[in-house]
């Protein structure tokens, strides 16, 4: 019995590696290192203080966390950073949802596994999302906000040079196109496209950029691929013996169909266990073979990766207690709800 649960584990391991790692997390690993290497912090920083307007920083907060690849736990110290540096407290509050709940490794991976529909909708899920929870931490907190100093004004620097915005979109374009110019025939199809655009931008970056840059860039997507892949294996593995010992007729009972129970159960243990980013997808995956609803699917993507219960004490400690027990309570909510109405629709 041991030895076939660690074969099932083996076995989804190996499916992984041969099928996403190439054409998948390479391009994402250097995408997100080119953002940290060349996006301005600053300027970004400048627009989320509590004297800026709300739905500007709310749109800034929510739109740069999607280039911000890190889990549940991981974001705390990036969210504080920037609470404690100025930020209002609804924009570093939706960085803390986003940024584990819906970033770009995360969408594009579940985009691989669980098909682009089903990105797309956890895209615009944590958006929806993400706004609410602002306007819900804003207006608890409305009085502590008022008191708090504004301690970055508006910048007019640049958010990139031209030549870096370029290079990103050639780098999404090289992370996309596998997936979006092949869609059937063997794999080695998608390793062609990927090859191919590998090239140009091998070529684009040589041309464009400084050795000093070009290092930079790569060391910040090194720190990427050793902080979130051994945790990636690690999952995938676990999830194959999941995948072995769970009950087809438990998740049919408990998680299938799109009731507002089932829902409300995903989010929950979506909100309670802890997902390194990226492994939410291949755990859903697997449950959805067993019977599992779309809805809760949607739930559990978003609440997986999002929020845990170590995120929980964390924010208690670094954000004060009051509130994590506003925002906690407010993501179960809205992820139940998320799934439940989503339901309808897949």
């Amino acid at each position: 019995m041991f030895a076939d649960l660690i074969m099932a584990g083996l076995l989804a391991l190996k499916d992984y590696i041969a099928l996403h790692v190439l054409t998948c997390l390479v391009p994402a690993f250097l995408l997100a290192g080119a953002i940290v290497s060349f996006v301005s912090h600053e300027t970004i920083i400048s627009h989320l203080g509590s004297a800026a307007r709300k739905v500007s920083s709310f749109a800034i907060a929510a739109g740069g966390s999607f280039f911000i690849s890190v889990c549940s736990c991981t974001v705390i110290p990036v969210a504080s950073g920037i609470y404690y540096r100025g930020s209002g407290i609804g924009p570093a509050f939706i960085l803390l949802w986003v940024a584990p709940a819906a970033n770009i490794l995360a969408l594009v991976y579940t985009g691989s596994i669980l098909g682009y529909g089903m990105a797309i909708a956890r895209l615009l899920a944590a958006l929806s999302v993400s706004f609410v929870v602002g306007a819900v931490m804003l207006f608890t907190f409305r009085k502590e906000e008022e008191e708090r100093v504004p301690a970055i004004e508006a910048s007019s620097k640049r958010l990139m040079a031209r030549g870096d915005l370029i290079l990103l979109l050639l780098l999404v374009a090289w992370l996309l196109a596998p997936n979006y110019a092949v869609r059937g025939g063997p794999y080695l199809y998608k390793v062609y496209i990927w090859a191919a655009g590998l090239a140009v931008v091998a070529l684009y970056a040589w041309r464009s950029k400084s050795r000093h840059e070009l290092k930079g860039w790569l060391r910040e997507s090194w720190w990427f691929v050793r902080t979130i892949f051994p945790l990636l294996l690690a999952g995938v593995f676990v999830v194959g013996i999941i995948g072995a010992v769970l009950p087809e007729t438990w998740i049919e009972t408990w998680l299938g169909g799109s009731g507002l129970q089932q829902s409300f159960l995903a989010t929950l243990i979506g909100a309670v266990a802890y997902f390194a980013t990226m492994t939410e997808a291949p755990f859903v995956d697997i449950l959805m073979k067993l019977g599992m609803g779309g809805g809760p699917a949607l739930a559990l993507l978003l609440t997986g990766p999002g929020i845990s219960l170590p995120n929980w004490l964390a924010i208690g400690r670094v954000f004060g207690w009051k509130k994590a027990l506003i925002y906690v309570p407010t993501i179960v909510i809205l992820g139940t709800l998320v799934g439940w109405v989503a339901g309808f629709f897949m």
